[in-house]
């Protein structure tokens, strides 16, 4: 072509949660056995079911012909005052219904929050992270992302004296990003981490990226307080939505609450830019947003979440159990969102592999297997080959960790034993060549 077209950043942008799924879809129709799907967090698919009476909020909402017609580009007005009276009632920081805004999706969110930030403005997060922020960042840098550590034999808590030296000696980093509760690890980061991290950015006038989409999926008894409670004076952004508390993963439901947008000039003239880019748009879908007052004051609503946390609690306690069967693994027991994430303890080799009976699976998963795959990957592949579980390799988490992350949805106890037990097997003829049967 004339000119180059293609966008610097362009190759960091990549999602391997659902890159997967292609492969395992041909393996699936190549043996011809079901896929045990254990790489995206879909409660619904995995068997979940929405309750009547929320189904009959939706239902009612319907009829009102308002949940057709586009709503105020920040959202509507009714939910965006819920919303900021339960920040407010919290008694930490102040924000009014123009402090919230609503997009497509936490998805949309995450991408205007990186994509609008100057061009040499950097985000450091969190290693392993949610692919969609750490490629966002680094597509829009046209960089490597840059990342803190999240430490699988404490639990999952941030390297702090590392984050505060990343930030000290790079002077590019405007902001941080905090995923509490975690994706991909199921760690909560108790008060103090967070006071901490909070401390480290007001000490370099960082701003803050917070994604609590999980905040009301923390296991009952977990020390947890959301950032509004802990933020202070810090410029702050916390994002949140509905596709995995209620969970409509299919509404696409999710929005920003801004906090201290007054504090600092140039914080508030880039959150201003949110809602421009967003004024391109119109606006976000209508009806979600108007389900959701509701649903949450629903004298139901909380007795429900107390059932869905005791059931991934229970989840996270046996996925442990059965996975703690490999010594070859490093496990932390989740304490809030659905997933897990397990690390090999030992460095791997080339020379692993998995046994797969089926010629034309194994030449298949062989062929894209090339030299110098990473070996979790590899690990990944082969398990798919071999006994058609699909999780997600670790290394696509934008860590140096060799692992894979699993979910806690599947709602069929035989068969999360099954595909958990499975995988402890698999991970143990994977690592010592010794095959169980």
């Amino acid at each position: 072509m004339r000119r180059n077209i293609v966008h610097p950043g362009a190759s960091e942008l990549t999602y391997e949660i659902r890159g997967i799924t292609e492969l395992a879809n041909h393996v699936g129709q190549l043996s011809g056995r079901p896929i045990y799907w254990e790489n995206i967090g879909d409660p619904v698919q995995k068997g979940e079911k929405l309750p009547d009476w929320i189904k009959s909020i939706v239902a009612d909402t319907i009829g009102d012909d308002r949940s057709f017609a586009y709503c105020p580009t920040r959202g509507v007005p009714e939910t965006r005052e819920f919303l900021a009276a339960r920040v407010n009632a919290r008694g930490h920081v102040r924000i009014t219904a123009d402090d919230i805004l609503f997009f497509n999706g936490l998805g949309d969110a995450i991408n205007k929050v990186y994509s609008l930030l100057a061009p040499q403005a950097r985000v450091i997060g969190p290693s392993p992270s949610y692919p969609t922020h750490s490629s966002a960042e680094a597509a829009h840098a046209g960089s490597t992302a840059i990342v803190y550590r999240l430490n699988p034999r404490n639990g999952w808590m941030p390297d702090l004296e590392e984050l505060s030296n990343k930030v000290r000696y790079n002077d590019s980093i405007a902001g941080l990003m905090i995923i509490n509760p975690d994706n991909p690890t199921g760690a909560v980061f108790p008060p103090e981490i967070v006071r901490a991290m909070v401390e480290i950015a007001r000490e370099y006038r960082l701003f803050i990226v917070a994604d609590e989409v999980y905040q009301n999926l923390v296991y009952d008894g977990q020390d947890y307080l959301p950032l509004s409670d802990l933020v202070g004076d810090v410029p702050a952004i916390s994002l949140k939505g509905i596709s995995k508390e209620l969970p409509w993963p299919g509404s696409r439901c999710g929005w920003m609450e801004v906090y201290n947008s007054d504090k600092k000039p140039t914080f508030r003239r880039y959150v201003r830019s949110l809602l421009d880019a967003k004024m391109l748009e119109v606006c976000s879908t209508t009806l979600p947003q108007m389900i959701i007052p509701r649903v949450f004051s629903d004298p139901r609503y909380q007795l429900w979440g107390q059932e869905r946390r005791a059931f991934f609690s229970k989840r996270a306690r046996r996925a442990c159990e059965l996975l703690s069967r490999a010594p070859a693994l490093v496990v932390n027991e989740p304490k809030g969102a659905f997933y897990v994430s397990a690390v090999f303890a030992d460095e791997l080799s080339d020379r692993m592999h998995l046994g797969i009976e089926d010629r034309r699976v194994e030449d298949f998963i062989r062929d894209r297997c090339p030299v110098g795959i990473q070996p979790d990957r590899r690990f990944a592949y082969e398990l798919l080959g071999a006994h058609q579980v699909c999780v997600v390799p670790l290394s696509s988490f934008m860590c140096d960790l060799q692992g894979f992350r699993g979910t806690l949805l599947e709602r069929d106890d035989a068969i999360f034993d099954r595909v958990y037990g499975t995988l402890a097997e698999a991970v143990t003829e994977f690592v010592t060549g010794d095959r169980f049967g």
